[in-house]
């Protein structure tokens, strides 16, 4: 990398004019203008008189020596601006010997475009006045007067490749809020104090000082926006302090970073922040970042998420009048009073994109193990580094213009800290926790006493600091105190994919495909042109038929007539020649029909061989015919027969049955069919992915969501159902892409940022990891306090109502994961293909472990209410498949799946957790195979675990693979979680009936259906019910079951159920009615048409039957006792079956 030359560069800051100035004495004083940089006066100008206009052409010009290798540093360029300070010179009066100078006003340069790479730059900076000066009253016509500034140095400080690595690193304080009740405005004055450590200039820190914050009482909110102020003492003008366009804007709590930014926090917060006691600084610091530093600034933030942020209390120390040079060396003069530690999590500054976080964070007791525990560092910034805190915090010594903070060797011994009142006595509330040498720790460690320092060095026990210190110590976690702190940097550690260039990578993968057009050829384009033909002779023989005979022809002609006319109309054809015209115009189309439809191209062998061809032909083409002329019959004659189509969603309800009865070739027949009514509707090509995934034919789900996706680049579905798909399939880098673009798109879509996590798990990439579970937690959290507002707003109460639950957000909102949990998590995904297995070993052992987990008695435990408030119960079907109002049931008697089971909104469960929504999603889509790495998340997570729609979902995973003891075991703990969770018990009764226990299901469905609110799926429950009732001989309650299930959602399957249990109660007319019902939603139901069979037979319509009969036999009626039936009715009756 370029290195910058080691020789110093002079940086020249000159000031060319002045505009609308004025002094004490009038509008045309003499003025001067001085530069200070870095504490240091660089020069003043000339002495120059204000025009009456109130311009000064100063064009002055001072510089200093920039010199990375010592002196001045970038660092230095970054912190401090430029003063220039305008003076007024009066007049000398008679009896005085020197002029006397007023100050008029502070302009404030900012040095930041040098390290932009710039090598000159103007601009006209405001003149900020003093404090009385008469510039508070600006000339008329003028808004606020300024001096025009120009910097400039010979060449750039930094090169472009420089300036491209490095980094600019600037750091907030605003304020501690909620402050111990000790801490008084009266009596000693104090310096408030917070620093921290950051790595700049390669592996060397800077420490980062905030001082001298103002204590503030409560009773009024601090103002947004409001400005950020320069860490530099002595600044003459109020306006000079506010760094220019840099303002503190505050924000949501919930969009923080930090610890405090949870609903539950919302009211502490709102009264430490209006309330109660609060130090504020609202000032910016900053530090360049070399490159080097900037690789520095990242390991180490790998290597310790938390870093360390230091706050003490430290009086200030007045020096005496008249003994400036010398110093009252008192115990005073090293104390480290309340030496607190906010640990600020440093991790979301590795995220893609991410340039700033910003949080209010607690501050806990300094205690070095647990310092030393979070952080890995065992070094104080105001403890080790040995500043001098009683020079810096002298009144004179800090407010000195030219005065630069010092800092000396390590401190040679540890006092103890005391604050004494007048009386030289020791206050008990006050004591400071004496230091010891346990890890030059100046707190004691657990078990350790309290040691301090006598005059002469030697240790003794300190019973009152063990009594005072500790309790002093922890003043702050009483008082709940808490630091608002921003970090920022001027560019992102780790770039971000911009929107744009996801776009065209997903568009390089998936190009939109338009449609394609529908050519008509082969045997289709040889049909339609052989019916065009048809329909054109035989209209221009009916056109030679109104010429001879008149269109005036009667409906009552009698055959002679018509004979006769048959025969003229055929001699006039022979004789025109009109016929051969016919014959040839029809000749092209019959011979295109040979060879597109019957594929024949070549002679045929034989004379038999052309016979039969022939007669074969001859036949179809006169149905053809027939065809044609019945589409060519004028309106008043065809026929008005009404078609029965059957819509979208019935085909896709026929489709969902099938795939429950496990008929997956049904099932692919009838999304096809939707695919070819509706080419360009997405969502048919993802019902068929879903299907595709439901098989495990993972090529063909893939091919399914792109063309999906294809339709439509920003459908979000499309986009994490391809990701998905490409994890399964391991082709890594797409799936990046394809969960990147949706959360782009979509940034609060708490499914895609948790696939995303899941992705980067996969992986290996915990940073990004973290990244992905915060940024869906968060916006979980925004929804339910959205939800929660309205809900509030509907009702006409405003106030935020505090939520259960606390979220762990030290190493991530969604709570902390031990070693040995993300172990756990990462060995269910390890192995490809074996992390299914993995992720139910553990599963399944936990069951083993928590069966205990209930109350020792055995009862069940009831819960009527729903917990979390803000979160509403309805939503809990969002991702779960939802069978529309008229939609066809399976099979009952053949069904081997269970239906997808859906959260119940009117019992009790525990908080949604971003798992268990990406589960629900999962599970909608048929994505199984991923549904276990999510489980496994949802066990180990804090605010998850073993809940009754976890074990739901864990049972239904047991039920496809026919694991049903271990489904019931999963069913199990589900009942004693939530013993009124009617979805529980309708998956039991789908148990116990696949287990062909029909008892113990007839049981369950019966409690299912008596519950108040009903189960998510009751129309299956509803099918299968009643199948039992037919089985048990109980048709009254089979028929009430079936028309409650037709009432709710009709289908070939409610309508044949009733129409049995009508035949059985020998209710002829009502069962042909359910049955006919039936037939029209579905004719090609074998069952169907044999319960007609019988139903004809036993009202005596002989043709009805046979015809009947026959469809029965032709749909292969697998019920071997109903058709024995049927053939004993048909002996009964003595018709019904045409082979007798």
């Amino acid at each position: 990398m370029e290195q910058v030359p080691t020789g110093g560069r002079l940086v020249q800051i000159t000031v060319t004019d002045g505009y609308d100035l004025k002094g004490y004495k009038g509008d045309t004083p003499v003025t001067f203008v001085r530069a200070e940089f870095n504490q240091v006066t660089l020069g003043d100008s000339a002495k120059i008189t204000v025009s009456s206009e109130g311009t000064a052409k100063y064009n002055f010009t001072s510089s200093f020596e920039f010199n990375p290798e010592g002196g001045i540093t970038l660092n230095d360029l970054a912190h401090n601006p430029v003063f220039l300070t305008v003076t007024e010179i009066l007049q000398k009066e008679k009896k005085q010997k020197d002029e006397k100078n007023l100050i008029l006003g502070q302009a404030v340069v900012d040095l930041l475009p040098l390290l932009e790479g710039e090598s000159s730059f103007e601009m006209v900076v405001p003149l900020h006045p003093v404090q009385g000066s008469p510039l508070e009253t600006p000339r008329p016509g003028s808004k606020q007067c300024s001096l025009e500034v120009k910097v400039s140095v010979a060449e750039p400080l930094l090169t472009a490749a420089q300036v491209l690595g490095s980094n600019l690193l600037k750091v907030t304080l605003e304020g501690a809020y909620s402050v111990p009740e000790s801490f008084v405005p009266t009596g000693t004055q104090q310096n408030y104090m917070v620093g921290l450590q950051v790595p700049s200039l390669g592996e060397k820190d800077y420490p980062i000082l905030f001082k001298n914050g103002t204590l503030k009482l409560g009773g009024e909110r601090e103002t947004f926006p409001r400005p950020k102020k320069w860490p530099i003492p002595n600044i003459l003008a109020p306006g000079a302090n506010n760094i220019p366009d840099a303002y503190i804007v505050g924000g949501p709590y919930e969009e923080e970073e930090g610890e405090l930014n949870h609903p539950e926090d919302r009211e502490f917060r709102n009264q430490a922040e209006y309330t109660k006691k609060r130090i504020i600084w609202d000032l910016e610091s900053r530090c360049y970042l070399d490159p080097p530093a900037v690789v520095s600034f990242q390991k180490r933030i790998v290597d310790c998420w938390l870093w360390p942020v230091e706050m003490i209390r430290v009086p200030l120390v007045i020096a005496p009048k008249g003994k400036a040079g010398k110093t009252e060396k008192t115990d005073d003069e090293s104390q480290l009073s309340f030496h607190g530690v906010a640990y600020v999590n440093m991790l979301p500054l590795l995220y893609p994109g991410v340039k700033k976080i910003r949080g209010a964070f607690h501050i806990y007791p300094y205690l070095d193990s647990t310092v030393y525990e979070k952080t890995k560092l065992s070094f104080s910034l105001f403890r080790d580094t040995g500043h001098h805190l009683n020079q810096n915090n002298k009144v004179g010594g800090i407010n000195s213009p030219l005065t630069k903070p010092l800092v000396s060797k390590n401190l040679k011994e540890d006092k103890t800290v005391k604050e004494k009142d007048i009386d030289g006595k020791i206050k008990p509330g006050d004591v400071q926790a004496p230091s010891i040498k346990s890890q030059s720790s100046d707190t004691p460690l657990e078990g350790e006493p309290l040691l301090s320092h006598n005059a002469e060095g030697q240790k003794s026990e300190t019973w009152r600091g063990k009594m005072f210190g500790t309790q002093k110590l922890w003043q702050y976690f009483e008082a709940g105190t808490y630091i608002v702190l921003e970090i920022q940097l001027d560019k992102a550690l780790v770039p971000k994919r911009m929107p744009e260039e996801l776009a065209r990578r997903v568009k390089e993968m998936i190009p939109p495909r338009p449609p394609l057009i529908r050519w008509t050829g082969g045997a289709q384009k040889a049909m339609s042109d052989y019916h065009t033909q048809i329909k054109n002779i035989s209209k221009a023989i009916l056109d030679e038929y109104y010429r001879m005979f008149g269109k005036q022809v009667g409906n009552n002609i009698d055959s002679e007539t018509l004979e006769e006319q048959k025969c003229q109309l055929n001699y006039e054809f022979n004789s025109s020649g009109k016929y051969f015209a016919f014959k040839e115009q029809l000749k092209h189309a019959v011979v295109k029909i040979v060879r597109e439809k019957y594929l024949r191209t070549t002679s045929f062998e034989s004379q038999e061989e052309l016979q039969t061809f022939i007669s074969e032909l001859y036949v179809f083409l006169v149905d053809q015919m027939h065809v044609a002329l019945n589409e060519a019959m004028p309106d008043d004659v065809q026929s008005t027969v009404s078609a029965i189509h059957t819509s979208s969603e019935q085909l896709r309800l026929f489709a969902f049955e099938a795939e429950v009865n496990e008929n997956f070739e049904m099932a692919a027949v009838y999304y096809k069919e939707r695919l070819v009514r509706e080419p360009q509707n997405l969502d048919h090509w993802l019902d068929y992915g879903t299907f595709c995934l439901l098989t495990e034919d993972n090529i063909k789900a893939q091919e399914c969501f792109r063309k999906a996706l294809s339709l439509n680049e920003s459908h979000i579905q499309s986009l994490l159902l391809c990701g998905v798909l490409a994890v399964l399939m391991e082709n890594y880098e797409q799936a990046e892409i394809f969960f990147e673009d949706a959360t782009c798109l979509e940034p609060t879509n708490v499914v895609a940022w948790t696939l995303l996590g899941l992705y980067y798990e996969i992986q290996n990439n915990d940073i990004r990891m973290e990244m992905a579970f915060h940024e869906a937690v968060k916006q979980l959290q925004a929804r339910a306090v959205q939800t929660q507002v309205t809900k509030e707003k509907s009702t006409g109460n405003v106030e935020y109502a505090e939520e259960g639950g606390n979220i762990e957000s030290s190493l991530g909102p969604w709570g902390t994961i031990n070693d040995s949990s993300t172990a756990a998590v990462k060995a269910v995904g390890a192995g490809g293909g074996n992390g299914a297995g993995a992720a139910l070993s553990i599963l399944d052992e936990f069951l083993e472990e928590s069966s205990k987990l209930p109350s020792e008695s055995g009862e069940p435990i009831l819960s009527t209410q729903f917990q979390d408030s803000s979160i509403d119960p309805k939503q809990s079907n969002l991702f779960f498949k939802e069978i529309p109002e008229k939609k066809e049931a399976p099979k009952c008697q053949d069904s081997s799946a269970i239906l997808q089971p859906a959260p119940y909104s009117g019992v009790s469960q525990t908080p949604t957790t971003i798992f268990m929504e990406t589960i629900r999603f999962l599970m909608k889509v048929n994505a199984v195979q991923y549904v276990h790495r999510v489980l496994a998340h949802e066990l180990l997570c804090p605010q998850g675990g073993p809940s009754c729609e976890y074990y739901l979902v864990l049972a239904q995973t047991h039920l496809l693979k026919k694991d049903f003891t271990k489904a019931e075991e999963c069913l199990q703990h589900a009942v004693r979680l939530d013993y009124l969770n009617p979805n529980v018990w309708g998956m039991k009764g789908h148990l116990y009936f696949l287990r062909g226990d029909h008892a113990e299901a007839k049981a369950c469905y019966e409690r299912t259906i008596s519950f108040v609110l009903d189960a998510s799926e009751m129309h299956f429950i509803f099918l299968r019910l009643g199948l039992i009732y037919l089985e048990e001989k109980e048709y009254e309650k089979a028929k009430r079951t079936y028309l409650q299930a037709c009432k709710r959602s009709p289908s070939c399957l409610t309508w044949l159920g009733v129409g049995i249990a009508c035949y059985r109660l020998e209710e002829l007319m009502e069962a042909e009615d359910a049955l006919s019902e039936a037939n029209v939603l579905n004719n090609y139901n074998a069952e169907v048409w044999a319960y007609l069979a019988l139903v004809c037979l036993k009202a005596g319509r002989q043709l009805e039957a046979e015809q009947a009969y026959k469809y029965t036999l032709k749909l292969k009626l697998k019920d071997e006792a109903l058709l024995a039936e049927i053939h004993t009715v048909q002996e009964m009756v003595g018709f019904g079956n045409p082979s007798f």
